[in-house]
Formats: C-alpha cells, sequence, structure tokens
C-alpha cells in the first residue's frame, strides 16, 4: 500500500498521519486522511457517501457527519474554504470528488499543479509550528536533572498529534482512542495502578446520586467492584507499592456547624478488594473544613488540599504520626488544583495570586518552593477551566483539557494547543507509568428545555412527561432558557453547534445567535428589560449580545463565575466572581467597569427582587435579604435550598427546589411558604419562572466513559 504521495504541492506522509507544505507540517486525523486517500484513487471521479462511509468505516455504524467532520479537517488543512472548492468538491446528494491531480511518486521533492498551485498560494492561512517556552528560572540544585532544557514543538493537529522535543529527542505521536469501560452508569476519575496493569474508576448511578470504586484488568478485561458499600467517593490515589488506594468520601454531617458536609479520608486493601469488596478504614475526618484531592507521597505521607473558610491550603499528612503540617499556602491568594509526579516526587500547584492572575508553582514534597510563574494564557482560552493539569511524559510539562481541546503547560507557565477530533468533549489525561498511554474521560450530556404551566402543578406529582412541553429538542445538552420580557422569544444555552452557543427560539424557528470560539463555556444569561438585548457570562467575562449579533464584551480583569442577575436600567449585573481565587458575591458597573464585594459570606447563589432587595443564599443552606444596616436571617428557609443551589425570584416571591424535587414559594411580602407541586424526576433545575409557568431543564441522558489514549513512540 502507498504511504507518500503528492496532492499539488501537498505532500501526504500516510505513516505519519501528516499533510506537509512547504516544510510545514499538519498532523490530521486517520480517518480523515484515509477520506483522502480513497478519493485520491478516484482522482477527479465522484465518490458517493456510501462508498466513503463504508470503506472507511467498515464494519462501523456511523452517522454522515463523521464524513462531513473529515472533509472539514481535510479542507482547512489542504487551505481550502469549501466555498472555492479548489481540492475537494462536494457534488450534492451524490458524494465527493479530488480535483487536484495526484502523483504516487513518495520521492519527488516537490510537485507543483497548474491547477492547484495558485490556489494554494491564496488559500488563507497556512500552517505554522508553535515554539514552545523554555524554562526561564534555574530549579535548585536538589532537582538538577531539571537543568537540562529542552525545546519544545508542539503542532496543532488532530488526533495523532505529534509531539516534539530537541533535535536528539525522539518524536512521537498520539495514536489511537479506545473505550475502556461501557456500562448505564457513568464512568470517571480514572487513574493507572502504580504498575500499569489495572485502571481504577468510579462507576455513578444515576438513579442513587452515589457511586462505586472499581477496577479493570486490562490484560484480561475483567472487572472488580472494590467498595462495598455505594456512596459519595472522591478522587483516589495509590501507594507506592500499589497496595493500599485512598480516598475521600463525603457525608452529611451530624451536627453541621460551618459545613453541612463532612469529609472522610478512607483506605482500602487493594488486593484483598480485587477478591471481594471490602470495607473501609478511616483515616481522618474533617467535620468544620474540606479536604479532597489525595497523593499517597513517595515519603508514606498523603497530600491533601484543605479548605478552611474560604481558603485552599495544601497539607501533607501522616498516617503513623495521626498528624498534618501545611506544605503550601498562598498568602492574599488561593491554590486552585495540584498534581504530584512519584516518578519525579515532585509537586504542582496551580493558584491565584494577590494579583488575580494564575500561577504554577513547583515544591518538593516538605513545602519547598523551587519556581513560581505566572500562566500566560492565550486568546479566548476560559481562565477558569484551567483547574486540571496533570504531569505528563514531556520534559517539563503537564497536560490539561477543556474539552475538545488539549493543551501543554510548561513549568514556566507557557501554554500551547494541542487539538484532538473529538465530538464529545473529554477531561484532561491521567497518564500511564510507563508514559506510553493516558486515560481521558469521555462523554455526552443530554438535556432539554421544559415548559410546565404552574396551574398543572398541584401537591400531587405528575408524571416526568406530564403537563409539560419540549422545547427544541435536541441531543445534546440544551439548558438556561429565558423568556424575553413583553415578547415570545426564548433564549437558551445549548451545545448543539459543538459548545455552549446562545440560540434563540420563536414562532420564526431556532437559530444560532452567538459565535463564541471553540470549547467555551456559559455561566448565566439574562434578559435586557427592554428585550433588545442579552447578557451573558461566556469564559469568566461578560458579554452583551445584540438580537442582531453585535456583542459588546466588559472588563475581563475579573474571574465571572456566575451571572446570576442583570439590571439592564441601572447597567449593573450581580455576580459570583473569583477574587485572589476566592468566590465573592460582587456588583459590576458596566458603565465604569467597577466590582463591589457585597458580602463576606460565602455564598451560593443570589438574586434580586422586583424593588431591589437582594436575596442569597450560604454555604450552610439559609437564605438572607438585604436590610438596613445588615443582612435578615430568613428562617422559614432553612434547609430548602437543598443540593440544588439555583433559586428565582419573581416579583416579591422567591421560587426553589427541595431536594424531594418539590417547587415551593416563599412570598417576601407576607412571609408565606407554600409548597407548589412535585416536579418531575429528571429535573436538573429550574431557570425561569413567571405567572404562566416555568422553564426547566431535564435531565435525558449522561453517558462518560473511560477511554485509553495511545501515544506512538
Amino acid at each position: 500500500m502507498v504511504k507518500q504521495y503528492w496532492i499539488g504541492d501537498f505532500f501526504i506522509d500516510l505513516s505519519r498521519n501528516q499533510i506537509t507544505q512547504n516544510k510545514q507540517p499538519q498532523v490530521v486525523a486517520p480517518k480523515a486522511l484515509a477520506v483522502l486517500t480513497l478519493l485520491a484513487k478516484n482522482q477527479g471521479e465522484v465518490v458517493s457517501q456510501e462508498t466513503l462511509l463504508s470503506t472507511v468505516w467498515p464494519d462501523t455504524i456511523v452517522s454522515p457527519n463523521s464524513l462531513q467532520r473529515s472533509i472539514a479537517q481535510l479542507r482547512k488543512a489542504l487551505g481550502d474554504d469549501g466555498k472555492g472548492q479548489v481540492y475537494i468538491k462536494t457534488h450534492s446528494k451524490q458524494g465527493y470528488s479530488l480535483e487536484c491531480e495526484v502523483n504516487w511518486q513518495a520521492n519527488v521533492k516537490t510537485k507543483n499543479t497548474d491547477s492547484c498551485a495558485s490556489a494554494t498560494v491564496n488559500s488563507g492561512p497556512q500552517p505554522t509550528t508553535q515554539k514552545a517556552p523554555t524554562i526561564t528560572e534555574k530549579l535548585t540544585q536538589w532537582r538538577s536533572k531539571l537543568l537540562l532544557l529542552f525545546s519544545f514543538i508542539f503542532v496543532s493537529g488532530f488526533i495523532g498529534a505529534h509531539f516534539s522535543a530537541s533535535s536528539d529527542t525522539p518524536m512521537f505521536s498520539v495514536g489511537e482512542l479506545r473505550a475502556l469501560t461501557s456500562s448505564d452508569g457513568r464512568e470517571f476519575a480514572s487513574i493507572y495502578s502504580p504498575d500499569g496493569k489495572y485502571i481504577i474508576f468510579h462507576r455513578y448511578s444515576e438513579e442513587a446520586c452515589v457511586n462505586n470504586i472499581w477496577a479493570k484488568d486490562l490484560a484480561t478485561k475483567q472487572e472488580y467492584k472494590l467498595t462495598d458499600n455505594i456512596d459519595s467517593y472522591g478522587r483516589h490515589s495509590f501507594s507506592k507499592d500499589g497496595k493500599q488506594l485512598v480516598f475521600i468520601r463525603t457525608v452529611d454531617c451530624d451536627e453541621p456547624i460551618t459545613q453541612k458536609k463532612c469529609f472522610q479520608l478512607m483506605s482500602i486493601d487493594f488486593a484483598k478488594a480485587l477478591k471481594a469488596p471490602q470495607p473501609m478504614q478511616l483515616l481522618l475526618e474533617c467535620k468544620n473544613s474540606e479536604i479532597t484531592r489525595p497523593h499517597w507521597l513517595n515519603n508514606n505521607n498523603i497530600a491533601l488540599l484543605q479548605k478552611d473558610e474560604s481558603q485552599w491550603q495544601l497539607i501533607s499528612y501522616s498516617i503513623s504520626d495521626n498528624e498534618s503540617q501545611v506544605i503550601h499556602k498562598v498568602n492574599d491568594g488561593n491554590i486552585v488544583y495540584y498534581d504530584y509526579s512519584t516518578k519525579d516526587d515532585l509537586l504542582a500547584v496551580i493558584s491565584i495570586h494577590k494579583d488575580n492572575q494564575h500561577y504554577i508553582e513547583l515544591l518538593t514534597p516538605s513545602g519547598e518552593l523551587i519556581s513560581s510563574n505566572k500562566i500566560v494564557f492565550p486568546p479566548d482560552t476560559g481562565r477558569q477551566r484551567l483547574f486540571v493539569a496533570n504531569f505528563s511524559p514531556i520534559e517539563n510539562h503537564l497536560v490539561f483539557s477543556t474539552g475538545r481541546q488539549m493543551f501543554t503547560l510548561s513549568f514556566d507557565g507557557q501554554i500551547n494547543n494541542v487539538s484532538i477530533p473529538l465530538d464529545q468533549p473529554a477531561f484532561s489525561p491521567s497518564f500511564h507509568p510507563d508514559g506510553d498511554r493516558a486515560l481521558i474521560i469521555k462523554g455526552q450530556y443530554d438535556s432539554d428545555i421544559l415548559s410546565i404551566p404552574l396551574a398543572d402543578l398541584t401537591q400531587n406529582s405528575i408524571d416526568d412527561d406530564q403537563s409539560s412541553i419540549t422545547l427544541n429538542r435536541s441531543t445534546v445538552a440544551d439548558d438556561s432558557a429565558v423568556l424575553q420580557p413583553n415578547g415570545e422569544t426564548v433564549a437558551f444555552v445549548s451545545a448543539r453547534s459543538g459548545e455552549d452557543q446562545v440560540w434563540l427560539s420563536n414562532k420564526q424557528g431556532v437559530k444560532q445567535l452567538s459565535q463564541f470560539p471553540l470549547d467555551s463555556y456559559i455561566s448565566g444569561i439574562k434578559w435586557s428589560v427592554d428585550g433588545a438585548s442579552l447578557l451573558v457570562n461566556v469564559n469568566n467575562k461578560l458579554v452583551q449580545l445584540q438580537l442582531d449579533a453585535r456583542q459588546t464584551s466588559y472588563s475581563d480583569e475579573y474571574i465571572i463565575l456566575e451571572l446570576l442577575h442583570w439590571d439592564s436600567v441601572k447597567n449593573t449585573a450581580l455576580t459570583l466572581a473569583s477574587f485572589q481565587g476566592v468566590s465573592k458575591l460582587t456588583e459590576f458597573n458596566l458603565i465604569t467597569d467597577e466590582v463591589r464585594i457585597l458580602t463576606d459570606r460565602r455564598v451560593n447563589w443570589a438574586s434580586r427582587t422586583e424593588s431591589g432587595d437582594l436575596i442569597y443564599s450560604d454555604h450552610l443552606d439559609r437564605f438572607w435579604r438585604s436590610g438596613a444596616v445588615e443582612a435578615e436571617h430568613i428562617p422559614a428557609l432553612d434547609g430548602h435550598g437543598g443540593d440544588r443551589k439555583h433559586f428565582l425570584v419573581n416579583g416579591s416571591t422567591i421560587y426553589g427546589v427541595s431536594n424531594e424535587l418539590e417547587l415551593w414559594s416563599y412570598d417576601l411580602s407576607n412571609e408565606q411558604f407554600n409548597v407548589v407541586g412535585k416536579l418531575p424526576s429528571n429535573i436538573a433545575n429550574i431557570s425561569e419562572i413567571n405567572a404562566r409557568g416555568l422553564f426547566a431543564t431535564a435531565r435525558i441522558s449522561s453517558k462518560k466513559e473511560v477511554v485509553e489514549l495511545l501515544l506512538n513512540l
């Protein structure tokens, strides 16, 4: 089989999954190259969609969208915008043809054709290599091997992306994806065992909203349930010898004082659990602080993130002494995430400092600071999405994902993009001890928007589909529906175009309003009082959208976590914003770009009444109302917020949903509490309520599975 050939002045190398022009390589997905090769073999002839699908995806049922994505990838690589169709031509309802001359002699240095060479000149921006950053700060002598610096090139491409270091470092490519788990439950939080023979993961029960911890033998494919009882378990870590597994268990506190949940550090004997599910051993319990993300260190201590009040600190816990010490804390800032390398015995901490900027810091297990560098974010990268950056086999680099894109983060704070052709979001990879493969969690969340008349909600339970209307059904996540004031247009957030975008629905149909960049995410959407525009929190920044798609972006000095309410008359927005890594309830002035902190309490959610009164709930599920001097507690609502933190205010009435899915109301004017009715069992949250009814987001399906990413060395 021919592995190399020319199309115009593009050199196609199937062995490397590359298309090269003018010595500038682009990495393209193997399936897309298979499509191109089939078209090349039939150059000038129309190849039907059926032939392409059956040949490139044999014995596999795929939708035509897979073929269309491959064609789009090829056109991008060839500099063909799809309008002129110089290279690949679409034949309506028939198929595709390759219009450029093919030369199958791979040893020809260059091959230009009259029909394609001129088009190449005007084909738009050509691919460029990205110069990877170098370490700018010498590491301490104890890490002398880190003084050997490498120059990295990370070529943006699709799966099959090639990582290249300095000239004496071998190039390797990211190869195939293969699913390791598949069940009706959701699998997540996957890691390898220290010997690389097993993967450990959580299997989540949608009905019970809790999970069990499982293991899978990669050789025999046999699965083992490790935990004796289903519960709420967090991330896990192995001891260096692989004999013990530790993880966090979250339970309701018997007598909540400063928090509703209590956190327990648990362990199980891994070898015994492979024979039968094991009871857990309690190592540590926190009733007045949170702990998360345990890492078993080489010195046999366990590193943990501990949250006291609102600030995270990194601690080292000694099992033998039953004592802990703080090994890292950011003064006037906060820790966002951390990872540990058993191989290098090194901690990497992502934090926000007093300048409100993200930093990457390297530490020894004893807490000695090796280096601290500000992270340089590329344009249109959501800053708050950088929360899971893990050690990788690439020297001096971590790797993280924002969904359908992966990035490297160097030890000196530089970020480079590595694209992967995933039609579903993937979480950040966890690498095999040998560095030749990685685990990612890939999945699809499907939710619909329901319109439920209030008149049909009574004290009696209603069936999931009774008395409700599904708006604009799709097979992806639709949510956050809000009705235009004095109008009939519904604005909502949907991932139907690949990432979160704002869509409009009315009698004329459904259309996409926004054009936010890849992997955008939206957390808050509000109408102006005149219904002429929308305020959206996208990628931690407020953006005002006109109905003709014109947009105005506001200051990105502050990290906006949630948009809660918009007063378009005063032009102020109620938000949860990050200040030095701590979430604060704030009022953002869109005219002056000034932000005012409204309370020092830990706030879950907030809104305003029609008269402008501030209503908010705190981390203990208590509700508060702004007063002349201080906020007033609303004791009638204690405990009614439940795990669904969202609540709505319509006029002077608060609406919320309990853990039992009861829609309740509380009239502030007469202090009357009322249970309106029982919502369908698949309701995730409510987003809009008025005299006619409410909009709610309903879960349809949630699929997550563990996938292994193979690296071709």
